[in-house]
């Protein structure tokens, strides 16, 4: 779970400090740096392509960023800062650089970045949290929004995994549907659920099957510091899964808008079967 680092309430939970149980740990707390790509408030470092009056709002001024990422990190909190556009991004990965490591510190979205800033979250041991559909569902506007060359890379999650950074995938549910499947496909295609576009938007930060499915169950779990007993199928780890009517490996990522879900296992309780 996430603490609301942003509102009144941040001081009750700087001084009660993380909370781990056996099925809820509230370790994480989110800032946000910037607004939303789709209502120009990301914060650019040039002007919107299709508006030169904009270049977004900044939610965190830089100084109050430092100073409560500073104040989490050290009451032993992970810092994960929602930043969408290049100049939030570049902005929150200096902040993040200079907490201690170890703390496996995240950026929340990671939507749009310099081509220079990519390296920064391996060099920094800074997890880039990405939730696929995103780029999906952004992805009739954002060349027109940022210009060709800005969106080179946006939702950059083959430059990210190929410096070897560690990267967990999600949803960003309400805002997407929380369903993974559909994480899975975007990830993989790069396309909406029509098929369109044709080869996908930006093929080429396409993943793959096994770097879409390890986003969503290890690399979501090394984020939530519990890759020792999530994540994977191994002998004592937590029997968390679910059965598929499809492999979402081995199929076509086609297959994954048609899957259902056969039956969940959580903790090895078996919760829900179809």
């Amino acid at each position: 779970a996430l603490a609301k680092g942003q509102g009144d309430d941040r001081d009750l939970f700087l001084g009660r400090g993380p909370f781990k149980g056996r099925h809820l740990t509230l370790r994480g707390v989110k800032l946000l740096a910037d607004g939303a790509l789709g209502s120009r408030g990301a914060v650019l470092f040039e002007p919107y392509s299709d508006d030169p009056t904009q270049s977004g709002l900044e939610l965190l001024k830089h100084e109050l960023l430092v100073h409560r990422a500073e104040a989490f990190a050290n009451a032993g909190f992970q810092v994960a800062v929602h930043a969408i556009g290049d100049k939030a991004n570049a902005d929150t990965l200096d902040v993040l650089e200079k907490l201690p490591k170890g703390g496996r510190h995240r950026v929340e979205h990671a939507q749009v970045l310099r081509g220079s800033d990519v390296e920064r979250f391996a060099k920094g041991e800074i997890i880039a949290s990405f939730q696929p559909t995103h780029a999906t569902s952004d992805m009739p506007w954002v060349d027109a929004r940022v210009g060709p060359e800005r969106s080179k890379f946006a939702y950059a999650w083959r430059s990210v995994l190929d410096t070897k950074a560690h990267v967990a995938f999600g949803s960003d549910f309400p805002i997407e549907k929380p369903d993974p499947l559909l994480g899975l496909f975007a990830a993989r295609t790069r396309q909406d659920v029509r098929g369109q576009p044709e080869g996908g938007w930006h093929p080429e930060q396409k993943v793959t099957a096994d770097e879409a499915l390890a986003g969503f169950t290890s690399g979501a779990a090394y984020a939530e510091f519990a890759e020792d007993r999530r994540g994977v199928l191994r002998e004592g780890y937590d029997a968390d899964f679910v059965v598929l009517s499809a492999d979402p490996v081995e199929d076509a990522p086609e297959a994954l808008l048609t899957t259902k879900v056969l039956v969940t296992v959580v903790d090895g309780v078996d919760v829900w079967r179809d």
